[in-house]
């Protein structure tokens, strides 16, 4: 039997307004952006988001099939997600949202997660999925499921402006943490949820919750990893920056591809993902380094394809 990765969150449509370019729309959302990288990287993707049966839902629509991925939710009644991004002179962006977060019942989304004629192998959620309701809860029960048949990860994508009270954002990001194998923050996500203390004291904090790796993006400083066979770091490659919009979804999606490539996803495989070696953490991250700076080398969310990949790693 065949297996396949799943997402599940949000897809909305990123209006991107900027100081020298007239406003443009894409489809984005974090969650979608790291199924469209992993789709590019050749994995089998299943996506679960909702999305509205307007123009921005049917956009949606056609960008999932051109990517070969398949859609598990019907569009609904509620307007389309909008997130508002505004870039400033260096290309980071920030958001403003318009949006619902309904899903289906546990039940129905876990046997739609599930498949025909094939078994889940690995799960990804985060960002709005995991912190607004009523589609957080759902998330939170399909992920706990999830856990008995597949690895899993999750990417807080913090948004103070949807989770103001740091506290009850800090309580929701634990609690995804500790059902998680693989972790991702961006240092940004660190210092709006925990300003007093430094990005690698939250790095151990989470690791002793319970997954296997954490690792955290630092922009145009890198990216540094931690596992319970040792602690890594890898500069960012030189690029001229277009944007950083999906950048980070694009390194989520190549470090589960790295992961799935040696072999590490998979529940019968969590014992061997928890001990990751050292050399093979870090070829990891320098595999996502690279699909992170192919991104921001390019307008909008644009992950690498795998041939793209390949031949910044082999330059």
């Amino acid at each position: 039997m065949s297996s396949h990765l799943a997402v599940i969150g949000e897809c909305l449509v990123d209006v991107v307004h900027s100081e020298t370019s007239a406003p443009k729309a894409h489809v984005g959302g974090s969650p979608f952006n790291v199924a469209v990288g992993l789709a590019r990287l050749e994995h089998p993707v299943l996506f679960a988001g909702r999305r509205g049966d307007d123009d921005y839902g049917r956009m949606i629509a056609r960008a999932l099939r051109s990517q070969g991925i398949t859609s598990l939710l019907d569009a609904d009644e509620l307007p389309t997600s909008v997130a508002s991004a505004t870039l400033d002179p260096t290309g980071q962006a920030s958001y403003e949202f318009s949006l619902d977060w309904v899903l289906p019942g546990t039940e129905d989304l876990w046997t739609k997660l599930q498949g025909q004629q094939q078994e889940l192998e690995h799960l990804h959620t985060g960002s709005v999925a995991s912190m607004v309701q009523p589609g957080a809860g759902t998330v939170r029960e399909v992920l706990c499921r999830a856990r008995d048949v597949a690895t899993t990860s999750y990417d807080p994508n913090y948004r103070p402006t949807l989770v103001p009270n740091r506290e009850e954002a800090r309580r929701q990001v634990e609690e995804f943490v500790a059902l998680a194998d693989v972790v991702q923050a961006s240092t940004d996500d660190l210092d709006l949820l925990y300003p007093e203390r430094s990005h690698t004291e939250t790095m151990r904090a989470w690791l002793q919750l319970g997954p296997a790796l954490v690792t955290v993006t630092r922009g145009p400083s890198g990216a540094m990893a931690l596992s319970a066979n040792g602690f890594a770091e890898q500069s960012a490659y030189p690029v001229e920056v277009a944007d950083t919009v999906g950048a980070g979804d694009s390194f989520m999606a190549a470090t589960l591809s790295s992961l799935r490539c040696r072999g590490l996803l998979g529940a019968q495989h969590r014992d061997a993902l928890r001990s990751i070696s050292q050399e093979d953490l870090a070829s990891v991250l320098r595999t996502a380094a690279h699909a992170a700076a192919i991104t921001a080398s390019r307008f909008g969310a644009q992950p690498p394809t795998a041939a793209e990949l390949r031949s910044a790693q082999d330059d």
